[in-house]
């Protein structure tokens, strides 16, 4: 395998482990994946605990979503192929089950509305508190090439959305390196905790 390869695996890997200890991936949930600069895309091999990933749970795809090893990537690969081909200059994408965002989503009927939080400079392009992000839920569905098409009829309007929930499952988040992808991961699931509280569905 090539130094970008495992380089890349690496961090995926820690990226596992660090949400794994935040507890938004219980079980085999949650798939990672991140850019080569040949195009070809390292993922997490569908069915592992991310909290005990090792180099042999990262396999390689096309930018199609084909198995380039004969390992089998999760069902979901086509939402991380969409992402890059959208952003060329896209490097990460991770996909956490975040509790915020699970609960949220059966709250909300069609989005999260995150305005006036100073964490929301976490976010890529995002210099000041004052301003609003709408972060989209789209019912969950086992067609994911339907399930992109939605996905990609909302960013088409909207561009700049960072992340976008799927109803009872979780986010998605995408950065131009793992580890702005792995800050949002950490800013999502703060500010979502919190909406939660603000929503009453838990104390404080």
């Amino acid at each position: 395998m090539s130094d970008d390869f495992t380089k890349l695996s690496q961090q995926l890997i820690e990226a596992g482990h660090f949400i794994d200890r935040k507890g938004w991936v219980p079980a085999t949930s949650g798939n990672f994946s991140a850019r080569l600069p040949d195009g070809r895309i390292a993922i997490t091999v569908s069915g592992r605990h991310k909290g005990s990933l090792t180099p042999s749970d990262i396999m390689l795809i096309d930018a199609e979503g084909r198995s380039l090893d004969g390992q089998t990537s999760s069902a979901e690969t086509g939402l991380h192929t969409a992402l890059y081909r959208r952003f060329p200059q896209l490097g990460s994408v991770l996909h956490p089950h975040s509790p915020g965002a699970t609960l949220l989503s059966r709250l909300r009927k069609d989005e999260v509305v995150l305005e006036n939080y100073e964490l929301l400079k976490a976010f890529a392009g995002i210099n000041t508190h004052a301003t609003k992000v709408r972060i989209p839920i789209f019912d969950n569905d086992q067609d994911i090439p339907r399930l992109e098409r939605v996905v990609d009829a909302w960013l088409d309007r909207e561009p700049h959305t960072p992340a976008y929930i799927i109803r009872s499952h979780g986010f998605y988040t995408w950065g131009a390196t793992v580890k702005d992808a792995l800050r949002q991961v950490e800013a999502l699931e703060y500010l979502l905790d919190i909406e939660s509280r603000l929503s009453g569905a838990h104390p404080a």
